[in-house]
C-alpha cells in the first residue's frame, strides 16, 4: 500500500516485492489490493481540515523512478500541520513532475477547498 501510495506502478512493486522478500506476486493480486485501499485513500486525500493551523510545514522530495523503461524525476509533496492543540497532522501528500510554484498553488487551493482558512506560519525550505 505505501509503495502504491508512493507513485510506484504495479509493475514496479511487483519488481520490489520479488527484489527485497523474493515473493513473486502477480500484478492482479496487486491490483485487487490497490482497488481495494483506493476509496480509503480517495476519502483520506478529500477529507475536511480545521479551519485554522498555528503551523503548517511544505516540503517537496524529488525521487528518481522508473516509467517505461526509462528514469524520470517525480516530485512527492508533504504538508504537515500542527493543529491548536499541538497535534501534528499530515493534511496531504501529493505527486508531481517537479517541485514548482504553480504546483504548491494547486496544494494551497486543494487545502482552502477543504476548509482552512488561515494559517499563522507557514514553513518552507527553499
Amino acid at each position: 500500500m505505501a509503495m502504491y501510495s508512493k507513485g510506484m506502478s504495479q509493475r514496479d512493486i511487483e519488481d520490489n516485492l520479488r527484489e527485497i522478500y523474493g515473493a513473486d506476486i502477480s500484478q492482479t493480486l496487486i491490483s485487487k489490493i490497490t482497488d481495494k485501499i483506493l476509496p480509503e485513500v480517495n476519502e483520506w486525500q478529500n477529507r475536511p481540515l480545521e479551519a485554522i493551523y498555528p503551523i503548517v510545514y511544505f516540503d517537496g522530495i524529488v525521487f528518481k523512478s522508473r516509467k517505461d523503461s526509462q528514469i524520470i524525476n517525480k516530485c512527492v509533496y508533504s504538508v504537515l500541520g500542527i493543529d491548536m492543540n499541538g497535534q501534528k497532522d499530515i493534511l496531504g501528500i501529493w505527486i508531481s513532475e517537479n517541485e514548482g510554484a504553480l504546483f504548491y498553488a494547486s496544494i494551497c487551493s486543494d487545502l482552502k477547498k477543504r476548509g482552512i482558512t488561515d494559517i499563522f506560519i507557514a514553513c518552507h525550505d527553499i
